[in-house]
């Protein structure tokens, strides 16, 4: 399979530039930095480099707790972070807490073409590299392992029907690639059992990255400017499908809630002009004076609207997604809300509804949902309540960062030394596993 994968990409390599470009001119790559997916322009700083990567935004501001973590355990380390699209470059470094920017570098991921990933190595030469939840990309761990650079796989998931897929059709494959990382922190115990399953050594008890993360931050006088005399209703990270959900229980909810604002942040921002078209409403993107329903189509505000909150339905749950992280609105102690697809966070889901901390609005559609946001509004010692044990939920769930940088630290200590990191190689019983 890496050999089919091997050369299949690198007979795509000649036309990857030409689709680079069509990406950039749809605004899905930057132009200027796309020598970066070639591999090119690395500006390695002396000493131990840490080389994390996450795909997109979620994956990739996961990572920010480790990185902070491990910064300080390793008042020398310096860090590279690696990203996929240009929403999570931006996220992330703006993200990253002030202390810490003249330590962590940002890059595009090379595209996984064996030579352009080589390139990036040599040019890099990380200490050691950290990958976030699934990105298993054949040829940059095959390179990754040649060059002897240790492997971590960080709240790692692996859905049902992938494991099934990699079990009948390439068992001994998946085999090799996980066991060809030193350490596997897997995000839930599903996962965990699933990996195991697959053959993955070095399992590091299971637990979500993302639950370490700090609260999402705001604008103050952005949060003050938004204020206004009626309840409001955030319907969060929404997916196509639940727009018209979300709009026609707003229509329900007007006539009992006189000022009530409803205010809609799709997943994706670009589709603000879709989500409007659909369902009408203001377009905070435009910079036009909220209305009944607005559609807050920015990036990097989701604080800001958790904040305003009085109660919150967390989106990719009223649609078969697997539902968004319902840890960020826990974590501000607002009132939450969940469709019946919670799946990509089934265990912290599971925390929440053991708290009474969320309620799950079922089947889902425009009445069931006007009915649990009407409940919440009306009964506000319930809503607190509710409030306060998510909270609580979210503050049990931290400390998944500090155990991984407790564990990666002891990779590093022979390292130290080094004017350029040094070499961390894999104890033997690893070795074995690790075939060029």
């Amino acid at each position: 399979m890496s050999l089919l994968w091997h050369f299949a990409t690198s007979a795509a390599a000649p036309f990857i530039p030409f689709w680079l470009k069509r990406r950039a001119g749809r605004g899905k790559e930057e132009l200027a930095r796309l020598e970066e997916r070639y591999g090119r322009n690395p500006n390695r700083p002396p000493g131990t480099l840490i080389w994390l990567h996450g795909a997109s935004v979620g994956e990739g501001l996961s990572l920010l707790p480790l990185i902070e973590a491990l910064a300080e355990r390793l008042p020398e380390a310096h860090f590279l972070l690696t990203t996929g699209t240009v929403t999570s470059a931006r996220l992330t470094m703006e993200r990253l807490p002030e202390h810490l920017r003249e330590r962590v570098q940002h890059r595009y991921a090379p595209i996984d073409v064996l030579a352009w990933v080589a390139r990036f190595l040599a040019g890099w030469n990380p200490t050691i590299a950290i990958f976030a939840e699934s990105e298993l990309w054949p040829n940059r761990l095959l390179a990754t392992k040649h060059v002897r650079v240790p492997m971590a796989l960080v709240n790692a998931r692996i859905s049902f029907k992938s494991a099934e897929t990699w079990r009948r059709w390439a068992p001994g494959p998946a085999r090799r690639m996980l066991r060809g990382f030193r350490l596997i922190q897997p995000q839930s115990t599903n996962d965990e059992s699933r990996l195991r399953g697959l053959g993955a050594l070095g399992m590091m008890p299971s637990g979500d990255l993302k639950a370490s993360a700090p609260p999402l931050p705001h604008d103050p006088a952005a949060l003050e400017a938004l204020r206004h005399g009626g309840k409001t209703f955030v319907a969060a990270s929404t997916h196509p499908g639940e727009e018209v959900v979300i709009a026609a229980a707003h229509a329900l909810l007007a006539e009992r809630h006189p000022g009530l604002r409803t205010i809609i942040i799709p997943r994706h921002p670009e589709r603000g002009a879709e989500v409007a078209g659909l369902v009408g409403g203001t377009r905070r993107s435009l910079g036009e004076v909220p209305g009944p329903l607005h559609i807050a189509d920015t990036l990097g505000e989701l604080g800001l609207f958790y904040r305003l909150a009085d109660v919150a339905l967390v989106g990719g749950s009223l649609v078969p997604h697997g539902g968004q992280n319902p840890m960020e609105p826990a974590r501000l102690g607002c009132p939450i809300l969940l469709g019946p697809h919670t799946g990509n966070f089934q265990e912290r889901v599971l925390d929440l509804r053991e708290a009474q901390a969320v309620r799950v609005v079922e089947p889902g559609d425009a009445a069931t949902l006007a009915a649990a946001v009407h409940d919440v509004l009306t009964k506000p010692r319930e809503a607190k309540r509710m409030a306060d044990a998510a909270h609580d939920v979210a503050q049990k769930a931290t400390g998944t960062a500090d155990r991984l940088a407790d564990e990666i630290v002891t990779w590093l200590r022979p390292a130290e030394s080094s004017p350029q990191g040094g070499e961390v190689r894999a104890p033997e019983a690893e070795r074995e596993h690790q075939t060029p």
